[in-house]
């Protein structure tokens, strides 16, 4: 895979699982809304994905080193994947009810930075358990920040009637 079109592609999918993964989270925790979820998680797709498009083309073309073609590989290679990936996370949201859909949700997240995790180690040639734990670690973090930020605020506002 061109060099472009990886970079887009491995900041689309660890962007698209974070983010979503710590917004389901969070609006569980405070909501416990299947719609404020499903709705967050399109917004994500949406919003989040031409965000980090245009994030990604900035950053390259700050480097002053890349063609645009190359430029706009990424571009579009992290539009693509952050969106795809992003909408992934509906499907256990439609099929499950609330928690068991987040259960899912962080097992398929989980999973798929697991899998990219040991592909990079690979292409690395360092050791993939060290690489693994890493993102992993990254991502069980947002999990339990999100977690207790919307548990937080749920107790909060929810005293005042909001």
């Amino acid at each position: 895979m061109k060099l472009s079109l990886r970079k887009g592609f491995s900041f689309g999918l660890a962007s698209g699982v974070i983010t979503t993964l710590g917004m389901m989270v969070g609006v569980h925790a405070s909501t416990h809304s299947k719609v404020a979820v499903i709705g967050g998680i399109i917004a994500i797709a949406i919003a989040d994905a031409f965000s980090d498009a245009v994030g990604i083309h900035i950053s390259e073309e700050s480097e002053n080193k890349h063609s645009a073609r190359e430029i706009w590989e990424s571009t579009f290679s992290t539009f693509i994947s952050k969106f795809f990936f992003a909408l992934t996370f509906v499907i256990p949201v439609l099929l499950f009810d609330l928690f068991t859909a987040i259960v899912v949700s962080v097992v398929w997240g989980l999973s798929l930075i697991t899998v990219f995790s040991y592909y990079l180690a690979k292409q690395q040639s360092v050791e993939a358990y060290k690489v693994i734990l890493e993102h992993l670690g990254i991502v069980v973090l947002v999990i339990a920040v999100t977690h207790y930020v919307g548990s937080w605020i749920s107790t909060v506002f929810g005293n005042i009637g909001l």
